[in-house]
């Protein structure tokens, strides 16, 4: 069979785009979207982050060690990560004691930039990052589902990702890497400063892993009865409260058995100290 001179240019152009779809198939499927909760194949951190989320809680509900607690599982983390060289803290505040002055979670984090695991910016600066002015706070961060990475370069498993029944047993969800845990334990309010009420918001500064003495009335997630208890926020802004990235509504007490019946396990964001 003779081919005419237009055919043969259809064949050679057929063949063409054939083998370039092959040869871009891999990167077309490693640029999938990523589900949440698996890891990023071969990625390694960029040399800019500075912002990430903890890929795996202290283990021992709010009791962290205190701010100091905090901050070293954030250098700990980081530094298997690779990124150990930089100093971190952990975005925490605590309220005031006697002798004991309040600490703002926003006064201990450097004055940005900020970057996560891709190195995608999270936010330019302290005003940014809070939603400082009426224009800022209008205008939001860059922290949202896709960009609040862990060190691992991890998306955090949303409220509705894998929903199952049994998310709110510890017991499970310490098993289940795929079980919802969008809640950061801040101990703030929106604008990065500590609570200045009787309440407390920070499960006795990071210190305590009590339990509350019996249920609040209709499940209220903002008790007011002075129980012990952590402010939390929700990286994919998706939750009860305000929906807040640092400051939607508490826990339902400071043991790690606690934080699962709101849908979180003790996870916090952590931020390179300038």
């Amino acid at each position: 069979m003779t081919l005419t001179k237009s055919s043969a240019i259809k064949i050679k152009t057929s063949a063409l785009l054939l083998s370039c779809t092959l040869t871009l198939a891999p990167g077309l499927l490693q640029a999938q979207a990523q589900r949440p909760g698996e890891y990023p194949r071969g990625e390694k951190p960029s040399p800019l982050m500075s912002f990430f989320v903890v890929s795996e809680p202290v283990g021992d509900g709010g009791n962290l060690g205190g701010l100091a607690g905090g901050d070293a599982h954030c250098q700990k983390l980081a530094t298997a990560a690779g990124a150990g060289a930089k100093t971190w803290h952990a975005y925490l505040s605590t309220q005031a004691r006697p002798g004991q002055p309040a600490v703002n979670a926003r006064d201990r984090i450097g004055k940005g930039p900020w970057y996560n695991f891709r190195g995608e910016m999270i936010a330019q600066d302290l005003a940014h990052l809070h939603g400082d002015t009426m224009e800022l706070a209008h205008q939001g961060n860059n922290l949202n589902k896709l960009t609040g990475l862990t060190e691992k370069g991890q998306i955090i498993p949303g409220l509705y990702d894998y929903s199952d029944p049994r998310d709110n047993d510890w017991n499970y969800a310490k098993m289940t890497r795929f079980s919802t845990r969008h809640e950061m334990i801040t101990g703030t309010q929106t604008d990065g400063t500590a609570f200045t009420d009787a309440q407390d918001h920070t499960c006795d500064n990071w210190t305590s892993n009590k339990s509350p003495d019996h249920e609040v009335a209709n499940g209220n997630l903002n008790a007011t009865d002075g129980r012990l208890n952590a402010q939390i926020g929700f990286p994919d802004r998706n939750g009860g409260g305000s929906g807040s990235w640092n400051s939607a509504h508490g826990t339902r007490g400071c043991a790690q058995t606690d934080l699962p019946k709101t849908h979180g396990i003790g996870l916090f964001y952590c931020f390179q100290v300038n």
